[in-house]
């Protein structure tokens, strides 16, 4: 597929990796010649040096052929345009990074108007990450499968913990809860563990389960299932406004802290329930005044990555406070799974998994349509939900009987409200939403995991 990415920021270096990686065609265009000469040498893909507003740049880039546009600018009116100009120039599909709370109410219009595939949005999707697991603290993680019905839950063993040297296959013997451990972390490598594999401590473990279900697995091991009463968060960035209004109709107690007194005085005007204190945010002796000690909850969303990793280590040294920090630089993310931090939240990762998904749905020309796509374990272990169409030649075949390749977990089928954890003897009908598990990258079918 012949893809242009405008902009060379955090998400379109993201994008360029990945979407390298997947044999698409790849132009990159931006007006700094330094960020195009850095991206082409290390990633496989061509740069272009200019505006991609212009219909002169963006024929240099090969618009002619194109298949998709990605506009990822640091400007979303920028971007708009970009599409705009694309889409007259070619009529090929089009996706615009849209991150302004402004324009959040007008998203569905502008799509529309436009002629956009997707608007993206790194700050809302970051938002409501981090919502999700302060209603449940427990987890690091939390993907959403199935329109909600089933999540994928991502946890590490405490010391201590019951699950310690216990066989997966016993949660089910032992403990009596209905869930399905999907992935095991453990050091540097990734395991998609069978049923006699023994848990340790500090292994990370990704299971599958109902949202009901999950929380009665947690209560079973000791571990924090109730959500969060109060939260303080650091840092005004526009993820702060999506995330105050994602929380605010909680009942969750909610205190920001930055020292910008303008952008104090914006978010006080719009949220009244959020208690907005003007001060230094880094200043250790006013997060302890205010709470820092005492709270559920501590997110870490200034626009220094350095800030919000110290301040989320002073937050971890309190017992019991569930700490996520907000990182925009992807080249710190092997320095800070080994700082023992709670939930590490990376916005440009989140856009790139989105629009990977969509990329890889343009290409399927099979039974089946990749719906959702989440990196459980990073360049490692993906977790992806098919939709499976008529003509699939998976559909009527006993799960025992279809010849999958190695590292292959067939982790849930929904069949209308139902959920199903499957057996060997189980089959896919049409119209089931089935969830892959694999080592397998870059899945674009669900045929991709059988053997040949």
């Amino acid at each position: 597929m012949n893809i242009i990415i405008v902009g060379c920021s955090k998400v379109g270096e993201t994008l360029a990796a990945q979407l390298g990686r997947e044999n698409n065609d790849v132009t990159v265009i931006d007006l700094s010649a330094e960020k195009i000469n850095d991206i082409t040498a290390k990633y496989d893909v061509m740069g272009i040096v200019g505006n991609g507003a212009t219909h002169t740049t963006l024929v240099e880039a090969g618009i002619d052929k194109a298949d998709l546009l990605i506009a990822v600018t640091d400007s979303d009116e920028l971007n708009l345009l970009c599409c705009m100009i694309a889409k007259k120039s070619r009529s090929c599909r089009v996706i615009a990074r849209v991150t302004s709370p402004e324009y959040n109410t007008d998203i569905s219009y502008l799509k529309d108007e436009l002629g956009l595939e997707m608007i993206i949005n790194p700050q809302f999707e970051a938002a409501e990450e981090i919502a999700r697991v302060l209603r449940f603290p427990a987890a690091i993680k939390i993907e959403p499968f199935g329109k909600g019905r089933v999540e994928l839950i991502t946890f590490k063993i405490a010391d201590g913990s019951p699950l310690v040297g216990m066989k997966v296959k016993e949660i089910v013997t032992k403990l009596r809860c209905d869930v399905l451990v999907c992935t095991v972390e453990r050091e540097n490598e990734a395991y998609i563990p069978n049923g006699d594999f023994v848990f340790a401590e500090r292994d990370v473990i990704s299971v599958i389960s109902s949202t009901r279900k999950a929380y009665n697995f947690f209560k079973k091991i000791e571990s924090v299932s109730h959500g969060a009463k109060n939260v303080i968060i650091v840092g005004i960035e526009e993820v702060t406004h999506y995330l105050c209004e994602t929380l605010r109709s909680s009942g969750m107690e909610i205190k920001v802290i930055d020292k910008n007194l303008p952008a104090c005085d914006e978010l006080a005007s719009r949220f009244s329930e959020v208690t907005v204190i003007n001060g230094d945010e880094a200043d250790q002796d006013l997060l302890i005044e205010e709470g820092a000690d005492r709270c559920d909850a501590f997110v870490a969303l200034s626009s220094h990555d350095e800030e919000n990793i110290i301040l989320s280590l002073f937050a971890k040294k309190t017992d019991g406070v569930k700490v996520v920090t907000k990182i925009d630089r992807l080249e710190y993310e092997d320095i800070v799974k080994h700082l023992d931090l709670d939930t590490t939240i990376y916005p440009s990762s989140i856009t790139a998994d989105s629009i990977v998904r969509y990329v890889r749905a343009m290409k399927n020309v099979l039974g089946s349509n990749v719906e959702t796509m989440y990196n459980i374990i990073k360049d490692k272990v993906e977790a992806s939900e098919f939709y499976v169409r008529e003509g699939s030649p998976i559909i009527g075949v006993p799960l025992m009987n279809l010849k999958f390749k190695n590292d292959v977990l067939v982790a849930a089928i929904m069949r209308g409200r139902s959920v199903i954890i499957p057996r060997g003897s189980d089959t896919i009908k049409q119209g089931d939403s089935v969830i892959i598990v694999t080592k397998l990258m870059a899945l674009r079918d669900i045929t991709d995991v059988l053997s040949d």
